[in-house]
């Protein structure tokens, strides 16, 4: 699956969160409904707009994120 075409970070679009195409549907909102417990079927009927790729991206995305090995905090 190539995440670049499905996984999208514009910072002019929900202030340079990863989104799903461009769509203004966040990756993290996503995510959330799925962690609710609503299954891939009633998340496309509620965001007729998504495709079930979509979804198998943002699970390949939270995949790929999981297996950074080390995370620099920046202090201010």
């Amino acid at each position: 699956m190539n995440l670049q075409s499905r996984i999208t970070i514009d910072p002019n679009v929900c202030h340079g969160k990863p989104t799903i195409r461009g769509l203004r549907y966040p990756v993290e909102t996503v995510l959330e409904l799925l962690s609710s417990g609503m299954t891939t079927d009633e998340i496309l009927a509620d965001y007729e707009d998504l495709e079930r790729d979509d979804i198998l991206a943002v699970l390949a995305y939270a995949t790929r994120l999981s297996q950074i090995k080390k995370v620099e905090m920046v202090q201010p």
